[in-house]
């Protein structure tokens, strides 16, 4: 089989049907517009999608635009957890959540090294300081208003731990999750359900949506963005006018190789993110002099190999490693990582880099798991690698014994030397294997694994998934791996939910030019600008909690912007 390299492959359908990206270079305001409203907003996801329905609450007219073909971006295979400090749920338990120890928590984990609980700014930059108040501030009115419109319904996820619930910083480790109403009792179709509701309160409260439009570049006028020129599959330039202001919220780059190879800090092939999400507003906002930030990191996950080198466009991240009686090993047959750990932190295994041999020994992790954890762990469900029958299990590999499988994972290895720097296993990997998982075992039987600890931490069994219940058992996320087969195995990497870089915006969402001034008329929300999280997965949610929370104040600040008219008005959109 001829070895694949990214270059090589094949667009996905939707990338076939996409307009190709043009000239970001600012057009001039020169020629009267297709359609004229008040706020554009660019991108119909997690971040699009509110920002649209709090710019027409406040009484604006709003054209939505959408490149892809119908509404929801990365959000609609999320689960959509919404992470929301001092929610009112919280309030109203009794459960404090002060926005002081708000901050010492996320400060904490954002800029690690620079961390310093007596620094007025605790250590993070001014920018970041003001950002992570404002998700503070803002995160729970914009949760409210949109439950009060009947736009995203929501139920409290009480129990749920941030992901490093376990430090002394985190003085409200539970209670700050919500999740759509009518999400599943696992809340696994959150997004679906959250898109679909905000969709259709965009379309009932009157925001003009228009899908298949993919913004090019913007138009200017005496210094301010005054509206955009987007294409169609048709061959189509539409002008689209904004009275006030243009809101980009057009997600992260992470299907765009080039910008990955660039800016992200390890070699990461793909990821999960929505297939429209390549990068768009950094060439669109560059040339207005936006400035980005925090382009080397990314919200990220394991995903498996073939999925994120074929760049399937339905690939969603692992979430959660479910079974108890699985491991992951690298090419010479060792266990090497706490399987559970939340999957922001275990994708950081996948791209350690070992100076010595002059390789990232991780980069390709082998998950191995037994007939037990098929039968009793299996779920199509977040992403995960063990699935029931009749779901697409192209990735899984059988071996009726440990040797079998070894050899059946060569092979498989083979077709991607590649893209790979031509990993192969290590000619003694079978016998490692069988050490390793021995040694698994020994631990399991105790329920202490003494080498990675596993389970020790609660967001570790949040992450487990369904395991087949044993008496007596103290460690729920271990249990001995049998020793005759069937046996299983995936190919797993590092990859991206999306990254989190892009230009600078302020807390309210102006993007800022080299300066740090506004530059007029233009706004940025979600994963298309720079998070203030640095290198930090607060917890689960973390993404689109604050996404929300400047989403509602980016809204209210377009509001205020003062009415640009064109010079040939039009019928409003």
């Amino acid at each position: 089989m001829t070895t694949p390299h990214e270059s090589q492959l094949p667009p996905s359908d939707g990338q076939q049907r996409r307009p190709s990206r043009e000239s970001a270079t600012p057009v001039p305001d020169d020629r009267p517009p297709d359609a004229v409203a008040d706020v554009v907003v660019v991108g119909g996801g997690g971040g699009g999608l509110p920002t649209a329905l709090f710019s027409r609450w406040l009484g604006n007219e709003v054209v939505l635009l959408e490149k892809a073909g119908e509404l929801g971006g990365t959000a609609r295979k999320a689960a959509f957890w919404y992470w929301v400090p001092n929610n009112e749920p919280m309030r109203a338990a009794g459960l404090v959540d002060e926005e002081a120890d708000f901050l010492r928590y996320v400060a904490r984990l954002a800029r690690p090294t620079a961390y310093d609980p007596d620094s007025p700014t605790l250590g993070l930059s001014q920018w970041e300081h003001d950002m992570c108040r404002a998700i503070y501030a803002s995160a729970s009115p914009a949760a409210e208003l949109l439950a009060q419109k009947g736009a995203l319904e929501y139920r409290h996820c009480a129990d749920v731990p941030d992901y490093w619930s376990e430090l002394p910083e985190d003085k409200a480790p539970k209670g700050r999750v919500l999740v759509p109403r009518g999400a599943r009792e696992s809340m696994s179709d959150g997004g679906v359900v959250a898109v679909e509701s905000m969709s259709a309160a965009a379309r009932r409260d009157g925001v003009d949506v228009r899908t298949g439009h993919r913004v090019q570049r913007l138009v200017v006028a005496d210094g301010a963005v005054v509206g955009v020129e987007a294409t169609t599959a048709d061959g189509r330039t539409h002008r689209i006018a904004a009275r006030k202001a243009v809101v980009f919220a057009t997600g992260g780059f992470t299907h765009d190789a080039d910008l990955r190879r660039n800016f992200l800090h390890a070699p990461v092939y793909g990821g999960c993110a929505a297939a429209t999400n390549e990068g768009d507003f950094l060439a669109i906002a560059g040339p207005v002099g936006a400035q980005p930030r925090n382009m080397n990191y990314a919200w990220m996950c394991p995903v498996p190999l073939e999925r994120a080198v074929a760049g399937d466009p339905g690939m969603i991240g692992m979430f959660s490693v479910a079974g108890d009686s699985t491991i992951f090993v690298d090419k010479t047959g060792r266990r090497v990582v706490n399987e559970k750990l939340q999957y922001n932190e275990l994708a950081q295994e996948f791209f350690r880099w070992d100076g010595e041999k002059g390789e990232y020994p991780h980069l390709v992790l082998i998950q191995i798991w037994d007939q037990r954890s098929q039968d009793f762990s299996a779920s199509d469900e977040y992403g995960r690698l063990i699935v029931p029958p009749g779901t697409d299990d192209a990735h899984v590999i059988r071996g009726d014994t440990l040797e079998a499988l070894a050899d059946a994972v060569a092979e498989r290895l083979a077709r991607y030397r590649g893209v790979t720097g031509g990993l192969t296993l290590a000619p003694d990997f079978a016998s490692t294997l069988r050490g390793s998982i021995e040694r698994f075992n020994a631990l399991a039987e105790r329920g202490v694994d003494e080498d990675f600890h596993r389970g020790e931490k609660a967001v570790q069994l949040l992450f487990n998934g369904g395991v087949r219940e044993e008496p007596g058992r103290t460690n729920p996320t271990m249990w001995p791996i049998s020793g005759t087969g069937p046996y299983y195995a995936a190919l797993v990497t590092g990859g991206t939910l999306d990254t989190k870089g892009g230009p600078r915006a302020n807390p309210d969402g102006q993007v800022l030019d080299d300066s740090g001034t506004p530059v007029p008329g233009l706004y940025g929300v979600g994963n298309c600008v720079a998070s203030a999280s640095g290198q930090a997965y607060w917890a689960g949610g973390a993404t689109l909690g604050p996404i929300l929370a400047l989403a509602h104040r980016a809204a209210q600040a377009a509001d205020r912007e003062p009415v640009r008219e064109p010079a040939t008005q039009l019928t409003p959109a």
